[in-house]
């Protein structure tokens, strides 16, 4: 077979993403604190960023009032939110800048605004930090009469407990690890097990359910009874047949159910280290008359400029053409069109989100004035038809922001779900039908309560058809038990 070279002349198309719109589209895609660690990080790479401080802020919108009350004719247009294309990062970011002019296009990032509801944090909400689980019976440890060895076996177990306080490890591997006998370690999870919370270091829910018996009522022996031997049927609310096997009357079951009720079958949970992170909306609906207004939330978000001291150099070094200065002049233009794109990507990014925000509230006009039972079916291509992008581009602004109204805190994802079809023609999305669900759960008799079946014959009656296992998938995504063991006997 004889191999032979030829050259073929060939058309073809290729999507190439200039680094400037990679930064837009990362921009795009970023939560609020990723946003605020992504600029405080350039303004520490890019020394010709710099941040306006607040009083220079305020100089400045002073200034652009006046100018504004002057020129009010002229700026008649811009006053009304602009709704730019979007952004395509067409050309490869090297235009010729003019060094005397350039810091006059690009002020300060962002949309100034006063909430009159906006208060400051109180004391009592500052976040402090609270005592671990092992901390906290580390503590109790060093006030209790141990040994040594005793001190170094119990941290052992202390350190192998998980969050909800159960005790992970065996007592054959902490005695192995410390070199001690199995009885001491036995006799070490004893003393532990009386630590507060009450159920602590346990190595099961039956044995943790025991320790809280055994300090809340010593005395009561059916309780104990009831812990240990019936615990199956307890989870069952089958107390009929506990009062049946142990030949005791139901109300002294009932009674004893109701102590247990009370225990907590997770002690260490209250110490656990979950840190709180408090939502901070992006865009912000209040609602003015009979119109929904959309305000972009920069409270927090640097506001961004480019440095006046890099052009009083660039001005310096327009007469001379050593080698130093043409590469300093080359640097500093470099961290011009950087700071440049990133400014004009933070611009765009901000515009995005209102319009889809915009966008939004049009299309969700009744859950905004009638509640979440009116939420609409709404995909992404609907919002990307109205405001004119890609569907890609919706997904990345609704990802991780979130949108503040007179209804609570939502992530903008939540306006978006499928839809299920009525029996009146409608359409009505899958969120109205769980909070439909939720209502009817929440109104049944609690020693009746409604099984599935149940539950769909009542949707239907309210115009809703769905299937049992729908019922089913949404009652488990909610959180909701079944009947069974929904059921309340007393």
């Amino acid at each position: 077979m004889a191999f032979e070279l030829k050259q073929n002349l060939k058309l073809s198309q290729q999507l190439v993403m200039t680094p400037q719109l990679q930064q837009a589209i990362k921009l795009l895609q970023l939560s609020r604190l990723e946003l605020v660690d992504t600029i405080n990080q350039e303004m520490e790479e890019n020394p010709l960023l710099e941040e306006v401080s607040s009083d220079e802020m305020a100089s400045e919108e002073a200034a652009v009032e006046a100018e504004e009350d002057v020129h009010s004719i002229e700026k008649e247009d811009a006053k009304a939110p602009d709704r730019t294309a979007e952004l395509t990062g067409e050309g490869d970011g090297r235009e010729e800048f003019d060094w005397n002019n350039y810091l006059e296009d690009y002020g300060p990032v962002g949309v100034s605004y006063d909430r009159a509801d906006t208060e400051a944090p109180t004391l009592d909400n500052v976040l402090t930090q609270s005592p671990s689980l092992t901390e906290h019976l580390m503590w109790q440890m060093k006030l209790s009469p141990l040994t040594e060895q005793d001190m170094r076996v119990g941290a052992q177990i202390v350190g192998n407990l998980d969050s909800n306080g159960y005790l992970c490890a065996t007592i054959e591997e902490i005695a192995q690890l410390e070199h001690v006998g199995e009885d001491a370690v036995e006799a070490v999870l004893s003393k532990i097990q009386e630590f507060d919370p009450p159920g602590i270091a346990a190595r099961d829910l039956q044995e943790c359910l025991l320790i809280q018996a055994r300090l809340l009522a010593p005395d009561n022996q059916l309780l104990r009874v009831i812990i240990r031997d019936h615990l199956k049927d307890l989870e069952l609310k089958n107390y009929l047949h506990i009062a049946r096997k142990l030949k005791t009357p139901l109300k002294e079951v009932e009674a004893a159910v109701l102590m247990i009720a009370k225990m907590d079958p997770k002690p260490g949970s209250i110490y656990a280290e979950e840190r709180v992170q408090t939502i901070i909306p992006d865009v912000y609906v209040v609602k003015s008359g009979e119109e929904y207004k959309i305000v972009l939330n920069d409270d927090g978000l640097p506001r961004l400029r480019i440095s006046n001291f890099y052009r009083e150099i660039m001005a310096g070094l327009g007469g001379h053409d050593s080698a130093e200065e043409e590469n300093g002049k080359k640097y500093i233009r470099d961290k011009v069109q950087s700071a440049t794109w990133l400014i004009k990507s933070i611009q765009q990014r901000q515009k995005t989100i209102y319009r889809v925000a915009e966008s939004i509230v049009r299309h969700q006009r009744d859950f905004f004035d009638k509640g979440i039972q009116y939420l609409k079916p709404l995909v992404l291509r609907n919002i990307a038809e109205d405001v004119e992008m890609h569907e890609s581009t919706i997904s990345r602004v609704v990802t991780n922001k979130y949108l503040h109204c007179h209804r609570g805190i939502f992530e903008m994802k939540y306006f978006f779900g499928s839809s299920i079809a009525k029996t009146s023609g409608d359409n009505i999305a899958s969120k109205s039908v769980k909070e439909e669900i939720k209502k009817i759960v929440s109104s049944e008799e609690p020693k009746k309560p409604y099984s599935d079946c149940e539950i769909v014959d009542l949707l239907k009656a309210r115009g809703i058809t769905i299937a049992r296992r729908t019922v089913a998938k949404y009652r488990e995504m909610m959180g909701i038990l079944p009947s069974s063991k929904r059921k309340k006997y007393f």
